[in-house]
């Protein structure tokens, strides 16, 4: 949620944006005090500093995103050169600029230098709140993974799926998509290896089910888009060539072209729906399985299905 304001803990009233410029008068108030209630993050800059143009954003949006669980202090070194004295002076490194200080409860608690990639700082960010006991629970990590997956920001997907497992092992929807993530990463062995960790109570759940489906269509798409070409010069040379139609399928879907994928499947149904003893069909509703039943391309192909069933 990236916005100026959120919405605070009681209720409906609104908290100001937890981003703020402070000097050397209101340093003791918005960090050390500050910090006895909620983190905050001082991020120590400078005009002329090129990571800083890029570190300071990154860190003004990790920290909007959290909806008020933790502050971010910026503070122009040039223009509080005496500040900056005593912080050295107390031990603090102040070296070089960027460098970004976390307080709780009026001490420090981590410190980094030099401008991290967003994932980083958001790590940054998740153990400083776990250590203040303010993580957002799992739900909210899930959500923000699912974003982040529908996005294309596989890596970054995987990295909330994986946190919201570390609060709580026993939601389906985290195993599932940390599972999908890493799929899109492109790492089967990986892949497996979490679905096999996954607890046995959940191994029915629909979430699994499709995660599993959607690791076995992986192995079996890799194998056939090496065959790619080959495929589609079969089909020019013969449209029933059904074998051929049904692994350019698992190919296409493999490549994340869904809508064609389930077009061939839907192409071998309306030309013999019994052929292979309807392994069309039974593909198709494995793609419907791995794409999850509220995916547009599962939506769209279910309609098409149902046209040719019942005609």
């Amino acid at each position: 949620m990236n916005t100026l304001f959120t919405t605070a803990a009681d209720g409906g009233a609104l908290a100001a944006d937890p981003v703020m410029d402070v000097t050397q008068a209101d340093f003791m108030a918005e960090v050390v005090d500050a910090s006895a209630n909620l983190p905050v993050l001082v991020d120590f800059w400078a005009t002329w500093c090129g990571p800083c143009k890029t570190l300071t954003p990154t860190l003004e949006k990790v920290v909007r995103a959290q909806g008020g669980r933790v502050r971010l202090a910026k503070i122009d070194v040039d223009k509080n050169r005496e500040l900056i004295t005593q912080l050295s002076r107390m031990g603090l490194p102040m070296q070089s600029v960027p460098t970004v200080v976390a307080f709780w409860q009026g001490q420090i608690a981590d410190t980094f230098s030099g401008a991290l990639p967003e994932s980083e700082v958001k790590r940054f960010v998740e153990a400083l709140l776990k250590l203040a006991g303010s993580a957002p629970p799992a739900a909210d990590y899930i959500a923000q993974a699912k974003e982040l997956l529908e996005a294309g920001n596989a890596e970054a997907a995987a990295q909330y799926f994986a946190a919201a497992l570390q609060e709580d092992q026993e939601k389906p929807e985290a195993w599932g998509g940390f599972i999908r993530a890493v799929l899109a990463m492109g790492d089967e062995h990986q892949a497996a290896q979490i679905l096999a960790q996954v607890p046995p109570k959940l191994a029915g759940h629909p979430e699994i089910a499709g995660a599993r489906s959607a690791l076995a269509l992986a192995e079996e798409g890799r194998k056939a888009q090496g065959a790619l070409a080959g495929l589609e010069t079969r089909l020019a040379a013969n449209p029933d060539d059904f074998e051929a139609r049904y692994e350019l399928a698992t190919a296409l879907n493999a490549s994340g072209a869904r809508a064609e994928a389930a077009a061939a499947l839907l192409e071998i149904i309306r030309r013999d729906r019994a052929w292979n003893e309807g392994a069309a069909r039974l593909q198709l509703l494995k793609f419907f399985e791995a794409w999850g039943m509220d995916d547009p391309a599962t939506m769209a192909a279910r309609r098409k299905l149902s046209a040719l069933l019942f005609s």
